[in-house]
C-alpha cells in the first residue's frame, strides 16, 4: 500500500507539470541558515504540521490515512523516549507483527497525549501488538469494553500545543452552514525547517545504509508517508531531485521490517507499525 501511495503521488505530479505554462519550479532551499527541525515539536506535532494547509489551517478533506498515522507517530514517539519497547524474541522467533509493546520505563513525559497513551498500555491485562495498539488509540475496535483505550481529539490537541509553542494561530472560518475552527501556520519558519530537514534527509545527508540514519528522521519520513502527508514536504523539490528523493524513499520501503527491526539502533516498535501499514 505504501509503494502504491508514492507511484500514485509522481503520477499527479507529471500530470500537473504537462498541465502548467512554462517551466518554473519553486526553489528547494528554504533558509541559507543550515539548521536542524525544530526539536521541541514531537513526531505526531511534525507530522501535523506538515498536513496542515498554511492559510487554511486544517488538513485535506481527502486524507483518511491522518488519524491512524498519529496514533504510529505516538507509538513511535514512546519508544524514541525510551518508555516503550517490542518483546524480546525468545527461543521460537516472532514475526513482528506477533509482538507486543511492552512498557519499559513508565516516567511521565511530560506530554498529556503521550502520557496518556502510555497508562492506557500500563493498564492492560495482556500487552497487545503495534496492529492493536494503533486500533485501540483511534477507537477502531468492536469490543466496546476496549473503547476506553480511545484517544480522543488528537488532531485538536495536538493544533492547540502548536498554538501554544507559537507554531500556529487559532480562527474561525465559516463554511457557509457552519463555523469550524481552524489553525492557520503564523511561524512559517518552525515549517520551513522542518521540509528542509525532510529533504536533506533523503538528498544530502542520504545514508546508503537505512540503519545508519538519524532514527528520528527516519521515523518522520516513514510516519509523514504512512500518514499521507510527506509529498507536501517533496513537492517544492526541482524534478531531478524530486526523482531522486522519491526513488530514495522506495529504497526505504523496499526494506524488511523484520530485518531491520532487530539491527543495531533500530527503532523496533517504527517498523512494527509500518509493517502494520504494509500489511492494508
Amino acid at each position: 500500500m505504501l509503494r502504491r501511495r508514492v507511484q500514485a503521488h509522481k503520477e499527479e505530479r507529471a500530470s500537473k507539470k504537462e498541465n502548467r505554462e512554462g517551466g518554473f519550479h519553486r526553489s528547494s532551499s528554504y533558509s541559507d541558515e543550515d539548521h536542524e527541525s525544530d526539536g521541541k515539536l514531537t513526531l505526531m506535532e511534525e507530522v501535523l504540521l506538515l498536513g496542515l494547509k498554511d492559510r487554511e489551517g486544517y488538513t485535506s478533506f481527502w486524507n483518511d490515512c491522518i488519524s491512524e498515522g498519529l496514533r504510529g507517530c505516538i507509538l513511535v514517539e514512546l519508544t524514541l523516549r525510551n518508555r516503550v519497547k517490542l518483546e524480546s524474541n525468545g527461543t521460537r522467533r516472532k514475526a513482528i507483527q506477533y509482538r507486543s509493546i511492552e512498557v519499559c520505563e513508565d516516567n511521565l513525559t511530560g506530554d498529556v497525549l503521550l502520557d496518556e497513551a502510555m497508562r492506557h498500555m500500563k493498564s492492560v491485562e495482556v500487552s497487545e501488538t503495534s496492529e492493536a495498539w494503533i486500533e485501540l488509540l483511534s477507537g477502531e475496535t468492536w469490543n466496546p469494553m476496549k473503547l476506553k483505550y480511545q484517544l480522543h481529539n488528537v488532531r485538536e490537541r495536538l493544533s492547540k500545543s502548536l498554538v501554544e509553542k507559537g507554531v500556529l494561530t487559532t480562527h474561525k472560518h465559516n463554511f457557509i452552514l457552519f463555523d469550524v475552527i481552524t489553525h492557520p501556520v503564523v511561524e512559517s519558519s518552525v515549517k520551513l525547517k522542518l521540509i528542509k530537514r525532510v529533504q536533506d534527509t533523503l538528498l544530502k545527508n542520504w545514508k546508503n545504509e537505512i540503519h545508519r540514519m538519524d532514527p528520528r528522521s527516519l521515523s518522520l519520513i516513514l510516519l509523514a508517508h504512512i500518514s499521507d502527508v510527506l509529498e507536501n514536504a517533496l513537492i517544492s523539490l526541482n524534478d531531478d531531485d524530486y526523482s531522486l528523493a522519491t526513488k530514495r524513499l522506495f529504497d526505504i520501503l523496499d526494506c524488511e521490517p523484520n530485518g531491520e527491526c532487530d539491527k543495531k539502533g533500530a527503532v523496533d516498535v517504527l517498523w512494527a507499525v509500518v509493517d502494520v501499514f504494509n500489511n492494508r
